[in-house]
């Protein structure tokens, strides 16, 4: 099995890691696992489900304790991603909810916000999403269309956004807005909406080729009343909070993927060494030996990458740059992964009630979301040749 090969996880070794370790994969085996087939029916989990997360300290895990959090670093959520991943589970938005929501909330939230909301979102009673995405808008942020038009004491806002993940059960969005809209102080800010507002409608959740028990659907803002105090950080900083925090977002693709990866390769070593074909096991085929050979090897090198990502996170360190390479590479791995797994299964691969068929249809999605793929390449090559573009603009200025 894979770990008779793979390299220690030293990131993962403390005892506290361990045990969490198994609580998570008990929780999963024995609350997530049987309950899949009726979330992918209704199109979404069950609150229960984000409530027991949350009983457990799965949710905020490393906000600090006064706001309900479990004040652990950043590995201790990374092997919550990771352990989800392993077994398929992409029904509950935790990840978002902990790893992107609740970070923008600790950094950027006034100390009203901070205890209004981070104490619920830790115990799971709170389902928070973030709204950027917007038909007319994805990864060029800037280009967006939902405003807020200041009146005074509060903003008014109307639009509309799309493809968001835990949108229909959320109870709480940030939302990326346009201020002062058709003024040259025109730019974007961040606000935070309670979904009970008026006039703050959500739309079915869509039906996808996969995440089919996750609920992603449109927000619809009409004359929506946000009072000012709900300003995340300060007007006109939406664009630079989010693109500072886009790190973290990449990185926890990144950690889906190679968990997602893992539990491929496990689960069709399983079935290899079982299902036979001209009275022997498939494993004993070298094409199969060749081809899950590959695909450990390729998993144990970015499982090497990923955790000195994990440690530069934890200390506040990871680049952009970094978290673009994490995700553009890793969820490249993890759909050649799957690939070849589901052929190894033949027919039984492509029916839906095996899990490698889940994972082939859930994992596509990670090349588009958070950035897609094309946008994580433009990031890096920035990277690479950011001395010529600087030089450039002055020359322009000049």
């Amino acid at each position: 099995m894979l770990h008779n090969v793979l390299l220690p996880r030293d990131i993962y070794i403390s005892e506290e890691h361990q045990m969490m370790q198994q609580m998570i994969q008990d929780f999963i085996k024995n609350e997530i696992l049987e309950a899949t087939d009726d979330w992918e029916k209704n199109g979404m989990v069950s609150r229960d489900i984000w409530e027991r997360a949350g009983e457990l300290g799965l949710l905020c895990i490393d906000m600090p304790e006064n706001y309900g959090g479990s004040g652990l670093d950043f590995s201790f959520s990374a092997l919550f991603i990771e352990e989800l991943a392993k077994e398929g589970v992409t029904g509950p938005g935790f990840s978002l909810h902990s790893d992107i929501v609740a970070p923008y909330l600790l950094k950027y939230g006034t100390t009203s916000q901070k205890e209004k909301y981070l104490p619920q979102m830790a115990s799971g009673k709170m389902i928070t999403s973030i709204g950027m995405t917007e038909p007319n808008c994805g990864s060029d942020l800037k280009a967006l269309q939902t405003k807020a038009e200041d009146k005074g004491d509060h903003y008014l806002v109307n639009g509309q956004k799309t493809f968001i993940t835990n949108g229909h059960m959320c109870d709480m969005s940030i939302v990326a807005v346009k201020t002062n809209v058709g003024t040259e102080n025109e730019n974007i800010s961040l606000l935070i909406i309670e979904t009970a507002s008026e006039g703050f409608n959500k739309g079915v959740p869509f039906q996808k080729i996969g995440l089919k028990a996750q609920d992603t659907c449109e927000l619809f803002f009409d004359n929506v009343k946000v009072p000012k105090e709900n300003l995340l950080g300060e007007e006109g900083m939406g664009f630079k909070i989010m693109m500072t925090e886009l790190a973290r977002e990449r990185l926890t693709v990144a950690l889906q993927a190679i968990g997602g990866a893992e539990g491929a390769i496990e689960k069709t070593i399983a079935y290899t060494s079982t299902r036979t074909a001209f009275q022997q096991p498939i494993a004993n085929f070298q094409n199969t030996q060749f081809k899950l050979a590959e695909c450990t090897s390729q998993l144990q090198i970015h499982q090497a990458f990923l955790d000195r990502c994990i440690q530069l996170l934890a200390q506040h360190k990871l680049s952009a740059e970094s978290a673009s390479i994490a995700k553009y590479s890793a969820t490249e791995m993890h759909g050649k992964v799957v690939d070849e797994c589901l052929q190894l299964f033949g027919g039984y691969g492509y029916m839906w009630d095996y899990p490698i068929a889940k994972m082939y249809a859930d994992n596509r999605v990670a090349r588009i979301y958070a950035g897609s793929n094309e946008i994580m390449k433009i990031l890096i090559a920035r990277g690479l040749f950011k001395e010529l573009f600087q030089q450039m603009k002055k020359s322009k200025k000049n």
